[in-house]
């Protein structure tokens, strides 16, 4: 069904020497949102090393997002479900079309059309980076990570946000599943694989649960469908 996912030699990968020490990054800052001078810094000595040669040059974008894709589950399983509902948020990015997490919104106006705008601090970036997003169309609450056993929640047409790994970037799109492959599960967890479009470049791929982010409104209509 529809196009076959691009060859894998126009995405960017990290090496697995990369991603290991990524990981060690994140166990020395206990799972918090890595400073933008690490992230910098782990950018510039990946680019340096000789195994990133011939490769798709790291950006720091792509470095915290990666952090980013490893934090939001690990989030998700520390909050109290006694804690009062705390509202986090996601914005779409201008620049490339991307969400980001939402660190602070810092002020607001109306413009001559109407239409509300905010100006956000994505998490993990700088003040340089902020930008005034369209509140209807490019702020919404945060989606949220799978656990295994949410793959029977996922259908085709769904809106979903997907962690993508691409020739120059590794951060979140929105896009529609198309079809669902079922497997059977086994001790790694979900095997199931599911072929999405992105909307913003109608780029078709299969992909693993542990990329797929639900949105809210998803969850909520399936918790209601499961106790009507």
């Amino acid at each position: 069904m529809g196009r076959p996912p691009q060859r894998e030699s126009q995405y960017f990968r990290f090496t697995k020497k990369e991603v290991e020490q990524m990981e060690k990054a994140l166990e020395e800052i206990k799972g918090a949102t890595p400073a933008q001078d690490v992230v910098q810094s782990l950018a510039e000595k990946f680019n340096a090393a000789p195994e990133r040669a011939g490769k798709v040059p790291v950006q720091a974008k792509q470095v915290l997002g990666w952090f980013n894709h490893k934090r939001r589950p690990q989030k998700a399983k520390e909050k109290d479900p006694s804690d009062a509902p705390e509202w986090e948020f996601e914005a779409r990015s201008s620049k490339d079309g991307a969400w980001y997490d939402v660190a602070t919104f810092l002020t607001h106006r109306i413009l001559e059309s109407g239409e509300p705008e905010v100006r956000v601090r994505f998490a993990g970036f700088g003040a340089e980076e902020d930008e005034w997003v369209n509140v209807r169309k490019a702020v919404r609450l945060r989606s949220l990570p799978c656990e295994a056993t949410d793959c029977v929640a996922i259908k085709p047409g769904d809106l979903i946000l997907c962690f993508r790994e691409g020739k120059d970037q590794a951060i979140y799109f929105d896009a529609h599943v198309l079809e669902v492959q079922r497997k059977r599960h086994d001790v790694r967890g979900c095997r199931c694989r599911f072929l999405i479009r992105y909307d913003h470049d109608q780029a078709e791929e299969r992909v693993p649960l542990r990329r797929v982010y639900r949105r809210p409104e998803g969850l909520f209509s399936w918790e209601f469908a499961e106790n009507v």
